[in-house]
């Protein structure tokens, strides 16, 4: 299913003048306060989200997982699906690959396809938390920190066929999730896992290419529960380090203990010009994989607050890869990803409104109450409508969420691949 324009512009002709008149409200209520809403809505639109393969069908826990129906079951109906949010959002321009979940099969028919829906192939992530059919050795005690050489070295050939692959789709990063560890004390050796996932992490590097990134990412616990290999932003900040420039830390939201301090640590890597990118998601307890912004929206603002500084006054840190990494349980898998792109987009525009030259000498005098009011001055200022502005000036819907369910498309889906239909990979 592909939307026609008409589809958005007759929509957004609907609700034009409601648009228009909280756009104008809040415009000029900005420029009063003497912020640029033209800049603000430029910085919006250039702001993409990869969306990975995987986030495209139901989602599941270790317990059980119930098809929402109509699901890609392929990675040509995958893109197209991609291919619907960006045009409702126009802020979802990448999609990330799954390997071995997600290998074309035909390499130019899907940069093809890719190229008509507007999309870029962002980074590809591998796989060895998880036998795979046929490979000749087993994860079930680690990959990359193994004590078994042959294990190792099967792991990070996956890693360099994965990079491969990338290679032939444009693609610019390999992002490295390790589920190694261990689930009972004595079961493995710290030092000695530590130093094998090094030695196997620099193997992976020698062979990236001069134009890609390395993206090491860190979670505290599971699915071992007594300890990860990789298991803060320190480990992945140290590994990056011994690898080489081109290695970086990559965050998730959800991979940290509760109330981790996540806007100190994004603060601090990018001071050391080693922050990679993001996965965004939110959590209660642990790693939840919600929708963007449905726990936590505060902390998700201040965390871009960081980013904002981070992006104007760190310029040995490279430009950040986005990516949302989320599990739809009950949800609409588009509907939810929708979601999640406008809490995003809704967090980053307020972290914008942030008069950063003001916070700073509020904080130089010491100014805690001055310092708490900005912030939550520009958390509690309504940007919507310059999200909804960002959106129609590049072609996309004024309320994404409320187009897709007047064109009934999950519906469409459903009548088109049936209700049997399961994504690949999960």
């Amino acid at each position: 299913m592909k939307l026609q324009e008409s589809h958005i512009s007759d929509f957004n002709k609907k609700s034009s003048e409601e648009h228009q008149n909280q756009f104008d409200f809040l415009a000029n209520t900005l420029e009063k306060k003497n912020h640029n809403t033209k800049e603000i809505i430029n910085s919006l639109t250039k702001f993409q989200v990869a969306i990975p393969s995987w986030a495209l069908g139901a989602g599941g826990t270790r317990f059980g997982r119930f098809s929402y129906y109509g699901e890609p079951s392929n990675l040509t109906q995958k893109l197209d699906d991609v291919g619907l949010l960006h045009s409702l959002t126009q802020t979802a321009g990448a999609v990330s690959l799954h390997i071995p979940w997600d290998v074309p099969e035909d390499y130019n028919a899907i940069k093809e396809q890719a190229n008509s829906l507007n999309l870029k192939f962002d980074a590809v992530n591998s796989n060895t938390f998880q036998d795979q059919k046929n490979a000749k050795e087993s994860y079930k005690y680690g990959s990359l920190s193994n004590t078994s050489q042959a294990v190792r070295e099967q792991a990070i050939a996956h890693n360099q066929d994965v990079i491969k692959i990338g290679e032939q789709l444009g693609s610019k990063s390999l992002t490295v999730w390790l589920a190694d560890g261990s689930n009972f004390p004595g079961q493995s050796n710290f030092q000695t896992a530590l130093s094998y996932t090094e030695s196997s992490l620099k193997a992976i590097y020698k062979t990236l290419p001069d134009d890609w990134k390395l993206f090491i990412e860190y979670k505290p616990y599971e699915p071992n529960f007594y300890s990860t290999v990789i298991q803060d932003w320190g480990t992945s900040f140290m590994l990056a380090n011994a690898c080489g420039d081109k290695a970086y830390t990559l965050v998730d939201l959800g991979h940290h203990l509760p109330n981790t301090n996540i806007e100190q640590i994004v603060s601090t890597l990018m001071l050391k010009g080693k922050l990679g990118g993001f996965h965004f998601n939110d959590s209660k307890y642990g790693d939840d994989d919600v929708t963007v912004g449905s726990v936590k929206p505060y902390a998700l603002f201040l965390i871009f607050n960081e980013l904002v500084y981070g992006m104007q006054n760190n310029p040995q840190n490279p430009d950040l890869s986005w990516m949302i990494d989320a599990s739809h349980n009950i949800k609409d898998p588009l509907e939810d990803l929708m979601q999640s792109l406008e809490a995003i987009q809704e967090a980053y525009a307020k972290a914008l409104l942030v008069n950063q030259t003001e916070l700073r000498a509020a904080q130089q005098a010491h100014d805690v109450v001055k310092c708490q009011e900005i912030l939550q001055n520009a958390y509690r200022t309504d940007v919507r409508p310059l999200l909804a502005q960002a959106r129609q000036q590049s072609g996309g819907a004024l309320d994404p969420l409320a187009l897709y369910r007047e064109l009934q498309i999950r519906e469409a889906l459903i009548k088109e691949r049936g209700k049997n239909s399961i994504a690949s990979g999960l």
